[in-house]
């Protein structure tokens, strides 16, 4: 019989498939998870089901002291852990707004602000007209950054970079030991930079930033902190195997 599992975690803003040891006890399995889902251990309530939609809970983990095959756990049901209070997570509190105060503005109040901008961006208008000293005033009389022709601006260079959508990659990183792998999935400029290729990376493990999109442009699509985009140079193509990210250093 084997000793480990594998079951899929889900919390309300991760999901992953992970493969656990059944001798561990319920308290080292929130200690692990927390670094999964960001619930902290006191906050967690974790649940088993066959499946993610199953409203049916076939156990609940309680009993911190007890071993995880003691709850009878098979290969492909899914551990649901429940934030008690989110108020107090880190994630809870990127995606709770019930605490934030709502700024509100009268309409009478608004159409002052508004009339007050609009006189601001006049005179602001006529000063940068009438003076011919300015920063402002050199660039425009010599076509420079924004000032400059289109043509110009459209004849530059764009540095072509042989990478293939579908290639394995590594992203460099300064922790030692730390591998982040992942699939090539778009190569191209950007709306996000002015000038420039980027490289969008989907990651093995959830350690990105996005799902594939910034800004509201999608560039390509995977599954939310799985994409990122980087440069070129920070990038290194080969035959990388899918390496799953040990987040304890304990060995069990």
């Amino acid at each position: 019989m084997s000793s480990t599992v594998n079951v899929f975690v889900v919390s309300p803003d991760t999901r992953s498939e992970r493969r656990f040891d059944l001798h561990i006890t319920v308290q080292q399995l929130k200690n692990k998870l927390e670094l999964i889902t960001g619930i902290p251990v006191p906050n967690q309530s974790i649940s088993v089901h066959n499946a993610e939609n199953d409203s049916n809970i076939l156990a609940v983990l309680e009993d911190e002291n007890r071993a995880l095959g003691f709850y009878g756990m098979q290969d492909g049901q899914v551990l649901k852990v429940t934030d008690l209070n989110p108020s107090t997570s880190f994630t809870g509190q990127l995606s709770d707004v019930s605490q934030v105060e709502k700024f509100e503005l009268s309409e009478e109040a608004y159409a002052q602000r508004r009339g007050t901008f609009v006189l601001l961006n006049l005179l602001e208008s006529i000063l940068h007209g009438m003076r011919t000293d300015t920063v402002l005033a050199y660039k425009q009389r010599h076509k420079i950054g924004r000032f400059a022709d289109n043509e110009e601006s459209a004849s530059t260079p764009v540095p072509e970079v042989n990478i293939s959508i579908g290639s394995r990659c590594e992203v460099e990183t300064s922790e030692e030991g730390f591998h982040k792998r992942g699939t090539v999935r778009f190569v191209g400029p950007t709306k996000f930079a002015k000038s420039g290729t980027w490289v969008g990376v989907e990651y093995d493990e959830p350690i990105g930033k996005n799902d594939g999109s910034v800004q509201g442009e999608r560039y390509f699509t995977c599954r939310q902190n799985f994409g990122v985009f980087v440069r070129p140079d920070r990038l290194k193509i080969g035959d990388f195997p899918v390496e799953e990210i040990n987040f304890d250093d304990e060995e069990i």
